[in-house]
């Protein structure tokens, strides 16, 4: 059980990061670092299309990486 929570968890971690790659940066530099984060909590602007898609899956897959990452350390002990 601890191999497959293990190797899932591998799965898991390689796809999450190919997905945040994959996503198109909202600014450069470090004020866009800053501006960035309140642009998109209260900005007018939604994602459409494939940022839209890219940004659910980084959703589901962050999930499912603490759930698997909570799961090994139990499973473990």
């Amino acid at each position: 059980m601890h191999t497959l929570l293990v190797t899932l968890l591998v799965i898991v971690s390689i796809a999450l990061i190919i997905v945040v790659l994959l996503q198109s940066g909202k600014s450069a530099g470090l004020s866009g670092a800053i501006s960035g984060g309140a642009e998109q909590l209260f900005g007018k602007q939604k994602a459409r299309g494939m940022d839209l898609i890219l940004q659910r899956i980084t959703i589901v897959l962050a999930v499912l990486f603490f759930v698997l990452a909570i799961l090994v350390s139990y499973v473990e002990i």
